[in-house]
């Protein structure tokens, strides 16, 4: 399990970048892997104001190709080149996302330094990373979409019972539980002896732009985190559906109905100028809401034994 999970919101708008606003991108650093949920225009001036580097970028996972979601690319990527780049770098997304970045990776001159590697995901695909894994899901949205579900598999629970019964050194117990069994001083301590059942890996889930689906709500059940549009409030909603998008309260609906943890409203429009009338209507439905803003941060805290 890792160690550091941790949200950074880059952009929070949708449409059009406003002054202060930038376009969609959520950075998810899981231990030393800093993964991008989309790349809107602007976002790797915003990395360059939080605590990260766009530099150790190794995943992007868009969620489709309407431009707010996706034109910061091609300028990270040169940046990236400018700067002397060596490591590959992984992008991810729905049906044309290899015609469409290989188009954007010939944007102008310049020299691509590192490999770029470019993955076309199905709906209900999963990608195995190692240390999490990530779950799609097609969207409703007049585009090809999907939202993106990453997970930390599940650990064995260490029973601290156990762990002062037996004696065993504090600073093995994580080494027992990677590797099965530890030794110390001739004495070979194994996991089976500090065990005390299953502790569940974190879970993040981001929508990207859709309309309501009761999916969702399967797609996001226990999550610790859930960042779902909320384009408007409910007072726009017949015209913000129409146009494939949620409003405040029929996110919060989603997210009290999945049973998630925390959850983030994200995907402002341009015209909502006081994001606390959505936060306030989506608290009415689900206590657990919060507005997200620009270079807002969240640690997901490690569950405990």
């Amino acid at each position: 399990m890792a160690s550091n999970f941790k949200i950074t919101f880059l952009g929070t708008g949708g449409s059009w970048p406003s002054p202060g606003r930038a376009l969609p991108s959520v950075a998810v650093q899981i231990d030393d892997t800093l993964n991008l949920l989309d790349c809107g225009e602007g976002t790797q001036k915003q990395l360059m104001k939080s605590s990260l580097s766009f530099m150790k970028v190794k995943n992007v996972f868009l969620t489709h190709f309407h431009g707010d979601h996706f034109l910061g690319l091609m300028g990270m990527i040169q940046s990236m080149s400018f700067n002397g780049r060596e490591e590959e770098l992984h992008i991810y997304g729905p049906v044309k996302t290899r015609d469409i970045v290989s188009a954007a990776l010939n944007v102008g001159y310049y020299t691509l330094s590192f490999p770029v590697y470019v993955h076309e995901l199905k709906p209900g695909e999963e990608v195995d990373l190692g240390h999490f894994r990530v779950r799609t899901l097609k969207c409703d949205h007049p585009v090809p979409a999907m939202a993106y579900s990453l997970e930390e598999p599940d650990a064995v629970r260490i029973d601290r019972a156990k762990v002062d019964s037996i004696g065993i050194p504090k600073r093995l117990i994580e080494k027992v539980r990677d590797q099965g069994f530890a030794t110390h001083n001739g004495q070979t301590y194994s996991l089976d002896e500090i065990s005390g059942g299953i502790r569940k890996g974190r879970k993040i889930v981001y929508s990207g732009d859709t309309r309501p689906m009761k999916e969702m709500v399967s797609f996001s059940a226990g999550a610790n985190v859930l960042i779902h549009e909320t384009t408007t409030d409910s007072s726009l909603e017949p015209k913000v559906n129409e146009f494939g998008h949620c409003s405040s309260r029929q996110a919060a609906e989603i997210a009290r109905d999945a049973g998630v943890k925390r959850f983030y409203l994200y995907h402002y429009s341009p015209r909502i100028t006081d994001v606390k009338v959505l936060e306030n209507e989506a608290r009415s439905i689900f206590t657990e809401s919060y507005a997200s803003r620009e270079l807002l941060e969240y640690d997901i805290p490690v569950p405990r034994e």
